[in-house]
């Protein structure tokens, strides 16, 4: 654990760490920078290029896939060689992009350092390279500066931190340098330290550097990256599976034809061919390209919908996730501060609208009406007492100039009727008291007719204090007594507890800023908070819909995460859990307890780490999203980490497998409908193709036992598995999803791609296959015809039954006569395939190679009538599916 600096009375830590108010001297820093290091953040070694190449040929499908196209080329197929090292190449580069693009997590969290500081040595300022610090360093900070190391403060002038990349906190954190605080203390309200890679937004401060490097916050989420290690999407694991057991297969294939040939006493090198071709044709070729493709065009679709996928791999996991761990700020709300609730002269104002777009009815106790004087005199101050500004964009958004608080009072006044340029030109400003984080107050001076009147905004127990009067009803100073006083607390306290930051305005006239500091007229209050987007909610019902469970991870107050959760959906019946308490939970409790946690609030980076794992190790799928520094690591280590385009840091980038282009919350859970519909072709495709390969393996294991001729040549079994199953496939790579995709359940890891339904449909559209085939090889034999014709018949046949079972698996439940023509691409590859197979037929230049004969009419109806005979088979099984009673 990291030590307590900001626990400790600041002589203390002076002496701790052997520095003065004068700072280190020369000798002292080289001395230290020699035993500390330079303060620039590690690399674990990084795999070379060639390793990480080298690295994508340890798959059995590619070994498999090299073997087969040695073997084609042996056989003289020149063309399907060429095509299959086209796919391996394809497939080999592409791995290799990705985990090449994955090296850089860490050195773009390098990037995010300062390259140079300035410090106090040897008594005097000086400016030095940020890589020279040493614990025991004086830092001067100012307003704009990105902090070098972590480091506790000296001095804190009006000094606000954006510390949004460290702890997800969207407002600037305010920074005071005369306070301890508890060792379990959250980073986020580490009021009394700065940490490396933030920055200074307001203010001015001295701070004592207490770590470098590796030892600051920045340095150990650098080393969490480095010990965090992606895990292979589940249908990365399915398709090492499926290698696996086909390159078994076609090893068994070989094997038995050519023992069962050499003991009937065919010739060696005859049989030797047939086995290596039928053992080819085992062997999915056209498998990587496929799945490359139906994710490569998947991404494209999610771009449509502001989804970019950095690592294609992952597109399908987003089928199987089953819990999406979301941050709160920007992602489910909108990150632009709003007035909700306003409160003058005891009358409650509810005010509508969300964002910074001037758009909202304002109510009285729930009623429309006229807004009474003391509710128009307390917007009216609320945008005098102010230094934002709001205009529209060309392109017609609305776009704050200055701090998201004051934005909001401005957005508030302008719903009312009120502009700002207006009011501020009529009450022109003359002096002003800017805030601090002592006096928690602002205070400005206007010019007026009559005379100068000072605006006072702040905290609501500072503002209340200075308050001798409040306005009444009809906008009249009255003396505030203690029941109102009271009455306005308990207002603060009603509206803090529905999350909502609470702003209190006062007014004094004839003053100057320096003598408000009593006397003045309480004019209301203003409870504002970061909405919840719109879309977000019915986003979070698609997800419970769907059988994923959203859960929000914040730096946020717990307060502010259960208000907020609970009006998006997220928090029904689970509980919300704080950052301190995730601390003194070792990993068992904190895995039972994630089962039913809906909100982590106040947490820090190690606890987002913790919370992923521990939701991994109870069997859920993750989809994790961030936008800071502290969520790379859990973007990492989730299934899918998915980070923010607009406000996301370069390393939450780096280390996410999908970017929201317009960090929308709506925008994953259309990406989990789209990477849904996509496990769902390859599933459809995988199904197809073994079905299809299971009927040409069966049909030629068939004749091998029963001895008797085999149906097909070698050519026309590379034809087949080459060409017939190639087209169609990728067609099927394609298929629009089917109706009531977001009303299952998400996709099950444990089960994999191959579930009883998927081998029900895949067995019995294969085994029918085998049997037709057979049968109508045996009968033509036995009808007059010659050897040559009836494998003829046999070869069309098998063709034309793998295209009806195109069409029957385009759906694992729903009949074939579904929307059985609404995939274009299918429609038109089997055309083309029917025309490649009339020409092989009937053109006399092909029929030669590929050993055919020009079939008559009548065949062609014995030979389609057997082939249509698989629908009703396969429409079978389905009606066992969709009864319930194949599972």
């Amino acid at each position: 654990m990291p030590e307590t600096f900001y626990s400790q009375p600041l002589e203390k830590l002076f002496e701790q760490l052997g520095a003065s108010r004068g700072g280190l001297t020369e000798t002292e820093a080289a001395a230290r920078l020699e035993r500390y290091g330079p303060n620039r953040l590690e690399t674990a070694p990084s795999a070379s290029p060639w390793k990480l190449l080298a690295e994508q040929f340890r798959n059995v499908l590619i070994i498999t896939l090299l073997i087969a196209m040695v073997l084609s080329a042996f056989l003289g197929h020149g063309v399907e060689a060429i095509a299959i090292a086209v796919i391996v190449l394809f497939a080999v580069l592409l791995g290799f992009v990705q985990e090449y693009r994955a090296e850089k997590a860490i050195e773009a969290l390098r990037q995010m350092a300062a390259p140079a500081s300035k410090v106090i040595r040897d008594g005097r300022e000086q400016m030095i390279p940020a890589l020279e610090l040493a614990p025991g360093d004086l830092i001067v900070i100012a307003a704009g500066d990105r902090i070098p190391a972590d480091a506790r403060l000296v001095e804190a002038v009006n000094l606000r931190m954006d510390e949004a990349a460290l702890t997800g906190e969207s407002l600037p954190s305010e920074k005071e340098s005369a306070v301890t605080l508890p060792p379990e203390t959250a980073i986020g309200d580490r009021r009394n330290m700065l940490f490396a890679g933030t920055s200074a937004v307001h203010g001015r401060g001295l701070a004592l550097v207490t770590a470098t490097a590796m030892q600051t916050e920045f340095g150990r989420i650098a080393g969490m990256l480095q010990r965090v290690e992606s895990e292979k999407t589940p249908l990365q694991k399915n398709l090492d599976k499926v290698g696996a057991s086909l390159a078994r297969a076609a090893l068994v294939i070989v094997v038995i034809i050519v023992g069962l040939g050499i003991v009937r006493g065919q010739p060696f090198i005859e049989i030797l061919i047939f086995g290596i071709a039928l053992a080819v044709a085992v062997v999915p070729e056209a498998l990587p390209a496929v799945v490359t493709i139906s994710l490569a065009l998947g991404v494209q679709r999610m771009v449509k919908r502001n989804a970019l996928m950095r690592r294609l791999p992952a597109v399908e996991t987003l089928g199987s996730t089953t819990v999406i761990c979301s941050d709160k700020t920007g992602t489910l709300t909108r990150d632009e501060m709003t007035v909700r609730r306003l409160y003058a002269a005891g009358l409650d104002v509810s005010v509508a609208g969300s964002g910074y777009r001037p758009e909202g009815e304002m109510k009285i106790d729930g009623a429309s009406g006229e807004l009474p004087p003391p509710v128009r005199e307390l917007l009216q101050a609320g945008v005098l007492c102010n230094d934002a500004t709001l205009a529209q964009a060309p392109e017609g958004e609305w776009k704050i100039s200055g701090d998201p608080t004051e934005a909001a009072l401005v957005v508030a006044a302008r719903k009312a009727g009120f502009d700002e340029h207006d009011l501020r030109n009529r009450f022109p400003r003359i002096d002003e008291e800017p805030f601090s984080s002592e006096t928690k107050r602002m205070a400005t001076v206007h010019r007026s007719d009559a005379s100068p009147f000072t605006i006072v905004k702040g905290a609501p127990e500072v503002i209340l204090l200075a308050c001798s009067q409040a306005l009444d009803i009809a906008g009249k100073p009255e003396a505030l007594d203690d029941p109102a006083r009271r009455d306005i607390l308990e207002k603060v306290e009603s509206m803090g507890r529905d999350a909502l930051r609470v702003i209190a305005i006062a007014r004094k006239e004839s003053a100057g800023a320096a003598e408000a500091s009593n006397g003045l007229t309480f004019l209301g209050l203003a409870g504002m908070i970061d909405p919840p987007r719109d879309e977000a909610k019915s986003a979070v019902e698609r997800c419970v819909a769907a059988g994923i469970r959203p859960v929000m991870i914040t730096g946020d107050h717990p307060v502010t995460a259960r208000a907020v959760a609970r009006e998006l959906g997220i928090l029904r019946q689970g509980r919300v859990l704080a950052g301190v308490e995730i601390e003194a939970m070792d990993n068992g409790a904190l895995g039972e307890a994630a089962g039913s946690v809906e909100v982590f609030a106040r947490v820090s980076p190690e606890h987002k780490l913790r919370i992923v794992e521990a939701l991994q190790k109870n069997g859920e799928v993750v989809a994790m999203t961030g936008d800071g520094v502290n969520d790379a690591p859990a973007l990492k280590k989730a299934d899918i980490g998915i980070s923010m385009g607009i406000s996301g840091t370069e390393v939450s980038r780096e280390a996410s497998a999908m970017t929201l282009l317009d960090d929308n919350f709506s925008t994953i859970v259309a990406a989990i409908e789209e990477g849904r519909g996509i496990y769902d072709n390859i599933k459809k495709y995988l199904t197809y193709l073994l079905s299809s390969n299971i009927g040409e393996l069966g049909l030629m294991a068939g004749a091998t036992v029963l001895g008797i001729p085999l149906p097909l040549t070698a050519v026309q079994i590379l034809y087949v598995n080459l060409a017939t199953d190639g087209l169609p496939a990728l067609a099927l790579a394609v298929d629009p999803a089917e109706p009531g995709i977001m009303q299952r359940p998400p996709n099950d890891r444990k089960r994999g791609i191959f579930t009883r339904p998927v081998m029900a449909l895949m067995l019995a559209g294969g085994l029918w296959s085998t049997l037709v085939n057979l049968v109508l090889f045996e009968w033509a034999r036995h009808s007059g015809r010659s050897l040559s014709e009836a494998m003829t018949m046999t070869f069309v046949s098998l063709v034309l039954i793998q295209f009806f079972k195109a069409y029957n698996f385009r759906s694992e439940k729903e009949h074939v006569f579904t929307n059985t023509f609404t995939n274009r691409w299918l429609n038109l590859a089997i055309l083309w395939e029917l025309v490649m197979l009339a020409a092989i037929i009937y053109v006399p230049a092909l029929t030669a190679p590929f050993g055919t004969f020009a079939m008559p009419v009548e065949d062609w109806v014995i030979v389609v009538g057997g082939a249509l005979s698989v629908v009703p088979v396969i429409e079978a099984v389905k009606w066992f599916i969709r009864s319930g009673r194949l599972k």
